[in-house]
Parts: C-alpha cells; structure tokens; sequence
C-alpha cells in the first residue's frame, strides 16, 4: 500500500487517483493516517463482500 501527505495529495491529485486505481493509498496528516483512497472497484468489491458476511451472520453462520 502506498502512503502520501495530505499536502501531496492535495498537489498532486492526479497521481493520487492513478495510484489508487492501481492499489490503496494511504493518506498522512502530521504524519498519521488519516483515510485510504480505493478504486471504485475495489470498493464494490469490499462492499459485496460485506454484504455476504452480513448475509450468512444473518442466516446464524460464523464469519470466517
């Protein structure tokens, strides 16, 4: 996973959503994290994986 400032981020927006089409990013605020930027792909991956958990934890079955 990559790691950019917020000040980096912010000037360099268009490397920002390149990189994180590509794989996480993490983005640093006085030099912690603060958020992560996804593609949109990967977010509805994550997203339907969730639903699926929640699904089976609804039908009584543990998440693995």
């Amino acid at each position: 996973m990559k790691t950019m400032s917020a000040k980096a981020a912010k000037n360099g927006f268009g490397l920002l959503l390149d990189t994180a089409r590509a794989e996480p990013v993490t983005i640093e605020k006085h030099g912690r994290p603060v958020v992560v930027v996804i593609s949109v792909e990967e977010f509805g991956r994550l997203s339907a994986e969730l639903g699926e958990a929640q699904a089976e934890a609804a039908r009584g079955n543990k998440i693995k």
